[in-house]
């Protein structure tokens, strides 16, 4: 009986503490690097970097174009074309509907042209927060449009990866992208146009083994993990134990696969400057 009595008024005093307790939902974020739980609009402030520990988050489409464009010139491709479910799953329409009323965003990918002070360009954006940035047809379909503007309009294409790979709810049709944007890249080559890639964090899959990799100019955010397959699909495969950060941007960089590490707020004058001296300005 004082047991339970006891327990009642322990209950009670800790129901009461948490009522006083007053966090806002949404408000707070948590930092993969240091662990830290920040104010989501101090991190934003700060270019969605921990002020902590530095670590990169991940950005969303808008935030991207806010950053990276000449404020109000971005204009986006109006594309008819929606999601399909060639396999016929039960859940995909749905994930995929749900994705859109949380995101805002119709697809993993957003693509228009924009200035990049005062460079015109194509730009494609990719958001890990629709599917992981999954490729599938649609996604597939406007970098290839994008690709197929920047060579009828005569301008430079600027993508920004990030992607868990091929979306495996379509199958062998979301692999058939990997063929169909690298021919598309390979006209624009031939058009003698410039292509920077922009590698994020994480960009792997059939991403990375199609129009990720084939710019002529290869940029990557600080500690962005790349590759195909992960550290412990290839360790299990080769039998064999991999390098420490073997995948991360600083590695790739020291093995010549990548070009340059910029920081997320030099971006935007660097992409600039590569374009003025592709057309041979100063």
């Amino acid at each position: 009986m004082v047991i339970d009595k006891i327990k009642k008024r322990e209950s009670s005093v800790v129901s009461q503490k948490k009522s006083s307790i007053d966090i806002p939902i949404g408000k707070w974020i948590k930092c993969d690097g240091c662990g830290e739980i920040l104010y989501k609009d101090v991190v934003r402030e700060n270019l969605s970097i921990c002020p902590n520990c530095g670590h990169y988050f991940r950005m969303h489409i808008g935030r991207r174009i806010e950053l990276i464009t000449d404020e109000g010139t971005y204009e986006r491709f109006n594309l008819n074309i929606d999601t399909t479910n060639p396999l016929g799953l039960e859940d995909y329409p749905k994930k995929i509907k749900a994705l859109r009323e949380k995101t805002g965003l119709e697809e993993a990918v957003a693509c228009g042209t924009a200035d990049i002070n005062g460079e015109k360009v194509v730009l494609c954006i990719m958001d890990s927060g629709f599917l992981m940035g999954s490729m599938g047809v649609v996604v597939g379909e406007k970098i290839t449009y994008g690709i197929e503007q920047a060579i009828e309009k005569k301008l430079p294409l600027v993508i920004f990866c990030v992607s868990g790979g091929a979306r495996m709810q379509e199958g062998i049709f979301s692999l058939m992208q990997m063929a169909k944007t690298s021919a598309a890249l390979t006209k624009l080559d031939e058009a003698g146009l410039l292509y920077i890639s922009v590698l994020t964090d994480p960009t792997y899959g059939g991403v990375t083994a199609s129009f990720a990799s084939l710019g002529d100019i290869i940029l990557a955010e600080p500690h962005a993990m790349i590759g195909f397959a992960g550290k412990r699909v290839i360790e299990q495969t080769i039998g064999e134990k991999l390098p420490e950060g073997f995948q991360t941007a600083e590695f790739l960089l020291e093995h010549g696969f990548i070009d340059k590490i910029v920081e997320r707020k030099d971006l935007k004058d660097t992409i600039s400057k590569l374009i003025k001296y592709h057309k041979g300005g100063k």
